[in-house]
């Protein structure tokens, strides 16, 4: 990963450079393992201050997204083995158990139906077979249904992944309830620690999440001669957004950058004839003027990461991902 800083944003150099190496690490630039440069090569390379550099060090590995070793180096953490938060014990299963007929009590479902409900639900789920839920949580609701629908299709009809953002689970104590019952939680590495938290019942994983198809294709085929603007709802992930455009639209030379708070958007957006919004700050498109193309930088999950991550953790469970055959299939087809 190339690291940079960008003097002309509207950010602090300290973090600009935590920005850059957070998402760099949500969005597979950074790799678990993966060594970081010293602090005082990193400092150099940036043009920063060494004690800058050893500051944000030291956030990043309080949040638990690098470790440091002693006489090796600094490293990405190793988040398929340590961000596995502990399963739901029996207690646990009881406590959801009196959360049902407290709930149908309030219905007014006489406790009969209620054991009646649940024998015809477990009948019906034991006919089709194991089913794993699965809870993406993200921070932008449309964004994270389309992360979560990217993943369903990648997995198939015997896991269902419900999308849930981590501001329905502070608020919501259903929503909490369903993610703290769910079977996995997929999110974002720099979000683990504050997702892990809040569904402690819930085995958490993370995956890399790379610049969706539709946003490459978007930026490949802008006019070299476009004048771009890159907005961002969060300071810190502008370094990285405006790098990223930069990969895909490499053909165009004239890219600004800003949040969506700045005080001067609204006088950008009059010099550029293309603007480029992070998810999250869709509201930037009702002050564009006329004539101006509006282009989402969405990202999408990263392939690679669900057939390393989540398909293991499925099949485990006896669930067939998406394209496999179950074992009593094969053992028919080999006696015909």
């Amino acid at each position: 990963m190339d690291f940079f800083i960008d003097r002309d944003l509207p950010v602090p150099l300290r973090t600009q450079l935590q920005g850059l190496i957070e998402y760099g690490i949500a969005c597979g630039e950074l790799a678990p393992g993966e060594a970081l440069p010293s602090v005082r090569d990193l400092a150099e390379k940036v043009g920063v201050a060494p004690m800058t550099v050893s500051q944000v060090y030291a956030d990043l590995k309080a949040a638990g997204l690098i470790d440091t070793r002693p006489g090796s180096g600094t490293f990405v953490s190793d988040s398929h083995q340590a961000r596995l938060a502990a399963r739901a014990d029996t207690t646990d299963l009881h406590l959801h158990i009196d959360q049902l007929i407290d709930e149908s009590q309030r219905l007014g479902i006489r406790t009969a139906d209620l054991v009646s409900l649940v024998n015809a639900r477990a009948f019906y789920r034991d006919s089709i077979g194991p089913r794993l839920r699965i809870v993406m949580i993200g921070i932008f609701q449309d964004a994270t249904a389309s992360y979560a629908r990217f993943i369903a299709a990648r997995l198939g009809r015997e896991v269902t992944v419900e999308p849930l953002t981590v501001a329905s689970i502070e608020r919501d104590p259903a929503a909490k309830a369903r993610a703290n019952s769910a079977d996995l939680a997929v999110t974002f590495a720099n979000r683990h620690r504050e997702v892990a938290t809040l569904v402690a019942n819930t085995k958490v994983v993370t995956i890399s999440f790379t610049p969706s198809e539709e946003t490459r294709r978007a930026l490949a085929s802008l006019d070299s001669l476009a004048s771009i603007a890159v907005v961002s709802r969060f300071p810190d992930f502008l370094p990285i957004m405006k790098s990223g455009v930069q990969r895909f639209a490499p053909h165009v030379s004239e890219i600004s950058a800003t949040t969506l708070e700045a005080k001067d958007l609204e006088e950008l957006l009059l010099k550029v004839s293309v603007v480029i919004y992070a998810s999250g700050a869709e509201s930037v498109t009702g002050l564009l003027p006329e004539g101006v193309q509006a282009i989402e930088y969405r990202h999408a999950p990263d392939t690679a990461d669900i057939e390393r991550v989540i398909v293991p953790i499925i099949r485990a469970a006896g669930v067939q991902a998406q394209g496999e055959e179950s074992p009593k299939r094969n053992e028919a087809d080999a006696k015909v």
